[in-house]
Parts: C-alpha cells; structure tokens; sequence
C-alpha cells in the first residue's frame, strides 16, 4: 500500500474560525499600475504584503500576495496534511552541526489587515527531512516560536527533500492572541513539482535566494485580525529624519492612507497603511507613496 501523500485533497481540513475567504483575491488599484508598469523595488520593499513576491521563476507576474489594507485578504489557508503534532519544542532553530542539508533561514513579518504588525503570535513550523521524510515519533524539524514585538520573525532550518507526490513545502500554523488558527503551507520558487503539485499556491511562494552554501527566503502573512490604519502618537513632538534627505518621514512611524510626509524636501501622499521601515523612503517605494 503507498504511503499516504502528504496534503491529500481527501485528508483537507476544514479552514478554522473566520480566516476562511473563498472569495478571489481583490486587485487594489495601486497595486496592479505598479506591477504592470514594471516598478523596480528596492530590497527592503521585500517587507510589504501584496508586493512581497510578484515576478515568478519564468519572469513572467505570479498572483499577488494578499494585500492587507482593507480588511479582506488574509493569507490563504491551505491543508494541514497528515504530519502534524502538538506539543512541539520552543524553537528559532530546527538544526544542529550536524544536521545534513543545505541550510535555509526564513525571515519575515506577521501582519494585521491594516499592514501593522503583530507581536507574540504563536507560530509553529514542520516539515520533512533532507531525504523527504517526517520524524512522526520524536520533533526532529518540528518547533515552534512567538513573533517579536515588531512582528519579525526568523526560521533557520534545511531545505526540505522532495515528498512522493508533493513539490518542497514548509507547513505552519500561525494564531495571534484570542484569533483563529491559520493553517498554510511555504514553497520555493523554481520547483519543477510546482506544476504537478495539486495543492500548490503561487500565493504562497517565498522570496529564495542562494547565499553562500546555504539559502535565504522571505515571506510576509496576513493575518484576519482587524485593525486601524490611525497613525499612533510618538512619544515626542516632532519626528526625527531617517537620513540626511530630511523632511517628516520617519521609520517606526505608522502611516495610514492619505497621511502626508516630507522628504528630501518633496511632498508625499501615503496610498498604503503601512509601518515604515528602513528603506522605504518616499522615493524608493512607489507603491506606498506619490509625490504631490
């Protein structure tokens, strides 16, 4: 008898709580005129929901990553497959010295529907071994963690072997405090089983890039945990520029839709709620900001 393949469409578990959305992914306006107009982003953008991933292997435009400065698209659920165990250990690191694979770290944030991050969510991670095989008995590739205050998170790991019937894939379940679990799957991009794999989601493709020996990959969620788009106060009276361009912008500031700012003695309009970071200068991120 074959062994049962991992995310059977006939072992699908029913989505959880009200992060089900069955309804195809909305098309913002600013989103889709910076995609189709070929905008070059810069690294740090890497960090922005719905504009995380959107050239696929091929060159050619994948979907959209849920944009989340409306409300209503949360990162896309996916089955938690048959190889899922409670009760695994606190964990930032799945490997040792000794552990055989070539090493991958995960990095990104976990947001909320108005594209503000979210602190101490519970997130839990399993996936197969170098040879495609999960550790059913023991926790070997299996943790879990809490999101850091500012909503970072980091995953070192191993690339996973190739499943029998399956495309590389790195399971996780994600809940912030009082919320609805979220169950979803990460792949890679450049697997040829992505186009077999039934179950796989170019929604759910992580940013993977060679470094050294090992590898790097980004990916940012959505969670359906309602929030304000209101600027918060700062603890002062003035903002402090992030570089010698100067102006009002600030990083760490939360800017919601419409807000305008100062920078290098431009004028800019927000088009996107968003926490500023490093990077995300006014002129670097067209996507979030239009010069007035």
């Amino acid at each position: 008898m074959d062994a049962p393949t991992d995310g059977d469409p006939g072992t699908t578990e029913q989505p959880l709580g009200d992060e089900t959305n069955a309804r195809p992914l909305s098309r913002k306006t600013v989103l889709r005129a910076a995609v189709a107009a070929g905008v070059a982003l810069p690294v740090a953008m890497m960090g922005v929901p719905a504009l995380a991933r959107t050239i696929g292997a091929n060159g050619g435009p994948l979907e959209l990553t849920p944009a989340c400065d409306d409300g209503d698209d949360p990162t896309p659920p996916q089955t938690e497959g048959p190889y899922f165990k409670p009760n695994s250990p606190r964990r930032t690191s799945l490997v040792d010295a000794n552990t055989p694979g070539t090493r991958l770290t995960v990095t990104g944030y976990v947001f909320g529907l108005a594209c503000l991050p979210l602190g101490n969510v519970l997130m839990d991670f399993w996936q197969a071994d170098v040879n495609g095989v999960y550790d059913n008995t023991g926790f070997r590739f299996r943790g879990h963690q809490f999101t850091n205050p500012d909503g970072t998170f980091t995953l070192t790991t191993i690339v996973p072997g190739l499943y029998p019937g399956r495309t590389r894939h790195i399971h996780v379940k994600l809940q912030a405090p009082g919320r609805p679990v979220l169950t979803t799957q990460l792949y890679f991009p450049g697997e040829p089983r992505n186009n077999t794999d039934t179950i796989f989601d170019p929604r759910l493709l992580m940013e993977v890039r060679n470094v050294g020996s090992g590898r790097e990959a980004k990916f940012d969620f959505v969670l359906n945990v309602p929030q304000s788009t209101t600027t918060r106060p700062t603890s002062g009276t003035t903002t402090t520029p992030s570089s010698p361009g100067g102006g009002t912008w600030a990083v760490g500031t939360n800017y919601a839709i419409g807000a305008t700012v100062t920078y290098n003695g431009v004028g800019y309009v927000c088009l996107q709620g968003h926490l500023a970071q490093p990077g995300w200068e006014p002129p670097n991120v067209p996507a979030l900001w239009r010069a007035e």
